[in-house]
């Protein structure tokens, strides 16, 4: 009875043993590996540039008084269309006290010596008129006449505009008016009523009142990168893409590249801009931010793999081409056009070619058994 239990628990561990050097032996031995494959394709291969931005419109004009003073009222607001001399606002002058001192004192003298050349005016008059006095004498003193009335008339013109901005003869406002200068839309109104204003002169920009731009002519205005600058010209096609309207793209053509570039962030940036080819009845704001892409070149329908199979040894390009299932060989190709993702093949290569593209997971393999 002893001996057959120890023969059992001999052949138990033998058997125990066995099973774990074979267990053993197959963990230890290599799974074959299974590669995915890829065939060329046929798609149209596009190289660009991105170029980040904002849309603007080509003309916008700010609107600033001729005069200082106080704004009396406004007759706009963000928004409205205008057209070129329609009114935007009405300024009250404050007048210079030095200017109007002046003016007040010109116009007591004009008046001091038109009283004076009156008296004598009438004076040879009377006498002109008994012939008294020769007529080439009397016609000076008419001239003196009219010239102190026209000098009396002018200085009470003089004294009204620095007063009221009007003058006196015609009876209407000049400068107080504030008037478009362009047809358009209002895009801002920066002051409101009751704030003072500063005229634009030759030592200073003036308080602007409004701006205006005509919105149904927009450009694109951006930035490129030196790197790239150089591969783009006048005339070029752009997409653009404004992150404020989405899954519509606007069409625009490159028409002026800076000539100097300006530093950004350590890089040297050069301004473009684009004429924006709006759609029938289509309105962008002023200001959106976005993108354009430039098309640098362009080749449709042509053969072509991902850029990811190919494989650089100095100046060649390899892929991996299958010679028999899961065999493959090393095979030079030409390249051509590239986008980043895919690269065009101009020689090694046709639509039936098999190529390695990477090793099959274990996942992906049991999907495709099932």
């Amino acid at each position: 009875m002893k001996r057959v239990l120890r023969i059992t628990i001999l052949v138990v561990i033998g058997v125990i043993f066995i099973s774990t050097i074979v267990f053993l032996y197959m963990k230890s031995e290599e799974k074959p590996k299974i590669y995915k494959t890829e065939k060329p394709f046929i798609t149209n291969i596009v190289k660009k540039t991105v170029a980040t931005g904002s849309v603007v419109p080509r003309k916008e004009i700010e609107i600033k008084p001729t005069v200082s003073g106080i704004i009396d009222k406004i007759y706009v607001e963000a928004g409205k269309l205008i057209r070129k001399g329609d009114l935007i606002a009405k300024v009250t002058i404050i007048p210079d006290m030095l200017s109007l001192n002046n003016a007040e004192s010109r116009l007591k003298q004009a008046e001091i010596k038109f009283q004076d050349v009156e008296l004598v005016y009438k004076r040879q008059k009377e006498l002109n008129e008994k012939g008294v006095i020769a007529k080439a004498e009397f016609q000076k003193n008419e001239l003196d006449f009219i010239s102190a009335k026209e000098e009396v008339e002018a200085a009470e013109n003089n004294l009204q505009l620095i007063k009221e901005g009007a003058l006196k003869k015609s009876g209407k406002t000049t400068n107080t008016l504030i008037r478009s200068t362009i047809d358009g839309m209002v895009l801002d109104v920066p002051v409101e009523e009751g704030n003072s204003v500063i005229e634009s002169n030759t030592f200073n920009a003036g308080t602007t009142i409004a701006i205006v731009a005509d919105m149904n002519d927009i450009i694109f205005k951006g930035k490129v990168d030196e790197t790239e600058v150089g591969k783009i010209r006048q005339g070029m096609n752009l997409l653009l893409r404004i992150g404020a309207i989405e899954n519509d793209t606007f069409y625009a053509n490159l028409e002026y590249i800076a000539p100097k570039g300006v530093e950004e962030n350590g890089a040297i940036q050069f301004e473009i801009k684009a004429d924006v080819k709006l759609k029938e009845k289509q309105f962008i704001r002023a200001g959106y931010s976005a993108n354009a892409d430039i098309v640098l070149d362009r080749k449709d329908q042509v053969l072509a793999v991902k850029e990811s199979l190919v494989d650089f040894e100095g100046d060649s390009a390899f892929v991996e081409l299958e010679t028999g299932p899961q065999t493959f060989k090393k095979i030079n190709i030409k390249m051509g056009l590239s986008d980043g993702i895919n690269v065009e093949v101009l020689e090694g290569l046709d639509t039936t070619s098999v190529l390695k593209a990477g090793i099959l997971e274990e996942k992906e393999e049991k999907k495709e058994n099932n």
